[in-house]
């Protein structure tokens, strides 16, 4: 009995020091331990028990291993220490820590934490102002704290994976991974939720009675939607009983029978809502009712539609398809079914039109050296006069597509091309089909070349030969006139152009290059035009003739260029120094004249006045310009810079470098073996970018001889006499452009630029490239929607001036035709929450403001009100619009629009 009792002993002292030693360590200031439950409840299994007899037979007397005899060799010791799992064992251990104290209550198995709390367990994160964690039932229940008068001060905070809450109770089992929390708030994308309370029955799926979702980040919303019960799953979608609209704590007596939320982020199928307008041509509508499908990882549609009371309708269909590192694109059918007014009204119209785009695309690596590409834009001439609220695409009278396919060879200098293109005037309705256009490029060779090059290179070795060979066969139509085959046939046109250059490059002598080169062109033709004076009618006639006809041109010439550097120091001045590059061109040509006998000349007229034509004028392909050419061609090209020392940085940033002139200079020729009109024309040019703001591009095209009253060219130049003059100028284009933006309120804040969609995050997945586009779009027809609020002011202007000076179109004089308008955009805001936009195209030719739209932009944090205007101009429109602010909302809001239309 006597080893009974001391063993029993030893067990008991073993057993208590090993509580002790757990419960100073625990209770030290600043705790911060790892203790596994199982083990913790190993070491206090006996402390909690009644002390019963040892479960050995009563006449065993001495201990199981004899004291005087020692089973292991006497070289080797071993320690064996042996603990039993307990059956509410959990997958890992339990990290805690407490700013202020821990207490570990052994007989009730409860650990309590005190004082900014922190609690680890797997992917569980938990912290909040106390933690009383019950091993036995292995829940634990974090609380959070109060002061005097009763308001929350700090709640506690749960995150596992994507689910992250603040609760003012959290109770939460480990073992069973459920929880129940109470006045619960949450955020799922940009939805916020709070709940009364909160059950979490896995890692993904939550329960919710009486929750508030809205995408105001207030503790007390602006807004709301109510509903007692709640289901939510992570990042995918929350499902609610009957729900109600609440604003500024009011609710609104407007009840839904379910709603359904979506939260996923990637594509998912659903119906698309529409917006309620009124228009004055096509009445009362919806514009934009839609459904969007996902029908695989591959492929998706949407079809929207818009509806009007006077029966006019319109359907968009868009699939889209992708196959990842082969090929993407989307295609576009739209159909429009414009009804203006109602059946027997005098003013009651029928418009049938439709509109295709296609754009398909293939990724280089599926076939190295091998693309195919489709960018399609067709349709009736009237599509774009009948899209409502668009004015961009209202006066977009030009378009044009492209299907191209092309290949080169690896390892070989040949490529090949072949498309099918198609242009179009909205405005003439005519519609140009060249179907197939081919070529064919053989990259410049150097036959000479050595295989193996040693040494220094000979001369002809870069003797250099390359060949480009286009086909291409043309038709027109207009889509007023009745389309028939054999109508379109008449219209046919063919050519065929060859091109062989010839280049040899020599070697540097002192600071010129010398190129020579050499250049055989020759193009095949279907058809031939002539033009006759009718004595009659006082006009030109124009006969066109069918058949195989050839042009050909062969020219020779060796041109020289080098550059010219300058540079002047400044001393005592923020100005350091200025830099002037020259850079003269000349070179040598011949012509011969090979295409004198497709040129002939006609009375143009009743003056008896004289024109020189060309039969290819006209054709595909215009033939070559006729005469010999013996003579030179030269140039000069200017760009200046500047250093200048900053008043403000100092050391590498102190020096900056200031574009004065991007480019300016001149071109010209002069023809030795003329017969008259031996000086050509000259070509000015001008770029610049001046105090860094305003970008200015200009041109000009200068002829240096005098005309008679009709207008046409002597031979005799402008400076001749006692006057000095360097031309005239027959044609020339000048551009300004500009913008200027106050500092943001929130620098961090600031976007790339202040353009639509700016802010939109970059994407690359072609199925989702057709719905931002859509999304642009509709930015830029509704600005006030998308007002930066960070930026108080920006100001920016464009200004165009094109004139040129040409024949009319019975070729029986000139006249100058003259182009100049001005593009204007600002954005003020008046209040930090109030801001005025407007923008406007006014041409100086008309003297009228073609376009002009104004708006006003309120901010109410979570939502935004905007008002726009267009009151001038053929498409006019006014809209109101609410719409909470947030992207997942967007298509919830209160929209008021009307059209007018003036044809």
């Amino acid at each position: 009995m006597m080893s009974e009792h001391k063993f029993k002993l030893k067990k008991f002292i073993f057993t208590s020091v090993s509580i002790i030693i757990v419960c100073v360590i625990t209770l030290h200031s600043e705790a911060h331990r790892t203790i596994p439950l199982h083990i913790y409840s190993t070491l206090t299994s006996d402390t909690v028990k009644p002390i019963r007899h040892d479960s050995l037979p009563a006449h065993t007397t001495n201990d199981t291993i004899p004291s005087g005899i020692d089973t292991l060799p006497a070289t080797q010791k071993i320690d064996t220490f042996s603990l039993k799992m307990a059956k509410d064992t959990l997958e890992g251990p339990v990290n805690y820590e407490a700013q202020d104290s821990a207490v570990i209550l052994v007989k009730n198995k409860t650990i309590l934490l005190y004082g900014k709390t922190k609690t680890n367990y797997k992917d569980i994160k938990l912290t909040a102002p106390q933690v009383e964690l019950n091993q036995e039932t292995n829940i634990l229940t974090a609380i959070n704290s109060k002061d005097s008068l009763g308001d929350v001060l700090t709640r506690a905070r749960f995150e596992q994976g994507a689910n992250q809450f603040e609760s003012d109770t959290i109770q939460f089992n480990f073992k069973t991974q459920k929880g129940l929390t109470k006045n619960t708030f949450t955020q799922q994308s940009e939805m916020f939720v709070q709940g009364e309370a909160i059950k979490k029955v896995n890692a993904n799926t939550v329960f919710i009675k009486r929750a508030r979702m809205t995408t105001c980040d207030y503790d007390v919303p602006h807004f709301a939607f109510v509903a007692n019960k709640v289901k939510m799953i992570n990042n995918k979608v929350a499902i609610t009983g009957p729900v109600h609209p609440e604003f500024e704590g009011v609710p609104i007596p407007i009840y839904l029978p379910f709603g359904y939320f979506p939260l996923s982020q990637g594509r998912h199928s659903g119906f698309l809502p529409p917006q309620f307008t009124v228009n004055q041509d096509f009445g009362l509508g919806l514009e934009g009712l839609g459904y969007y499908k996902v029908l695989s990882d591959n492929f998706d549609a949407t079809i929207r539609g818009n509806i009007y009371s006077y029966g006019g309708w319109n359907m968009n269909f868009t699939p889209s398809y992708r196959v990842r590192y082969k090929y993407n694109g989307t295609l576009n059918l739209s159909i429009q079914h414009t009804k203006f007014n109602f059946k027997g009204d005098p003013d009651y119209n029928l418009v049938k039109t439709f509109f295709v785009s296609w754009s398909h695309t293939v990724d280089q690596r599926a076939r190295p050296g091998t693309s195919f590409s489709a960018n399609v834009n067709a349709g009736s001439t009237k599509y774009n006069q009948y899209i409502p609220n668009n004015p961009v695409r209202n006066f977009q009278n030009q378009l044009s597509s492209s299907i191209a396919y092309s290949k080169t060879w690896v390892g070989k200098p040949y490529n090949l091309t072949l498309s099918a293109n198609h242009n179009q005037n909205n405005y003439s309705h005519l519609i140009n089909i060249i179907l197939p256009d081919a070529g064919f490029t053989v990259s410049t060779v150097y036959p000479f070349q050595r295989k193996e090059s040693v040494g220094t290179p000979k001369w002809y070795e870069k003797l250099g030969i390359g060949y480009n060979g286009t086909f291409r066969n043309e038709v027109s139509f207009y889509d007023t006139a009745q389309v028939k085959l054999n109508r379109i046939f008449d219209t046919l046109q063919w050519g065929v152009q060859h091109r062989i250059p010839i280049s040899l490059s020599l070697p540097p002598v002192g600071p010129f290059l010398i190129a020579p080169s050499i250049s055989y062109q020759e193009q095949w033709l279907g058809s031939k035009f002539r033009h006759t004076w009718d004595q009659n009618s006082k006009k030109l006639d124009t006969t066109i003739q069918k058949g195989i006809y050839t042009d050909r041109q062969l020219a020779f010439g060796v041109g020289v260029n080098t550059a010219l550097y300058g540079t002047y120091q400044f001393k005592h001045s923020r100005i350091i120094a200025i830099r002037h590059v020259i850079r003269p061109t000349f070179s040598l040509n011949y012509k011969p004249d090979l295409s004198k006998a497709h040129y002939y000349s006609t009375q143009v007229d009743s003056f008896g006045n004289r024109q020189s034509f060309s039969e290819f004028q006209g054709s595909l392909f215009s033939g070559f310009p006729g005469g010999r050419f013996g003579g030179v061609s030269f140039g000069l090209d200017n760009n200046l810079e500047m250093k200048l020392r900053s008043k403000k940085d100092t050391g590498a940033n102190a020096i900056k470098k200031v574009r004065l002139i991007d480019g300016f200079g001149f071109n010209g020729s002069y023809n030795f073996i003329a017969d008259s009109f031996k000086l050509q024309p000259f070509n000015f040019y001008l770029r610049s970018t001046l105090f860094e703001k305003i970008n200015l591009t200009a041109a000009a095209n200068v002829d240096p001889y005098e005309t008679n009253s009709q207008g046409f060219n002597v031979d005799r130049y402008m400076w001749e006499g006692n006057r000095f003059s360097l031309g005239r100028l027959t044609s020339g284009s000048i551009s300004l452009s500009t913008d200027f933006k106050s500092k943001p309120k929130d620098p961090s804040k600031e976007p790339a630029n202040n353009t639509p969609g700016s802010n939109l995050p970059q994407v690359n997945d072609p199925l989702l490239m057709a719905d931002q586009q859509r999304l642009l779009d509709y930015m830029r027809r509704n600005p006030a929607e998308f007002v930066d609020f960070n930026i108080p002011w920006s100001v920016s202007l464009s200004y165009s001036l094109y004139f040129s000076k040409h024949f009319t179109s019975n070729y029986n004089g000139f006249q100058t035709e003259v182009n100049s308008n001005l593009t204007f955009n600002g954005s003020f805001s008046l209040t930090p929450k109030w801001n005025f936009s407007t923008n406007g195209y006014y041409d100086f030719k008309t003297f009228k403001l073609q376009t002009f739209t104004m708006s006003i932009s309120r901010e109410m944090h979570c939502w935004q009100m905007s008002i726009g205007v267009t009151p001038i101009g053929q498409y006019r429109y006014f809209n109101i619009t609410i719409n909470p602010r947030s992207s997942i909302l967007q298509d919830l809001r209160v929209n008021r629009t009307r059209y007018f239309y003036n044809y």
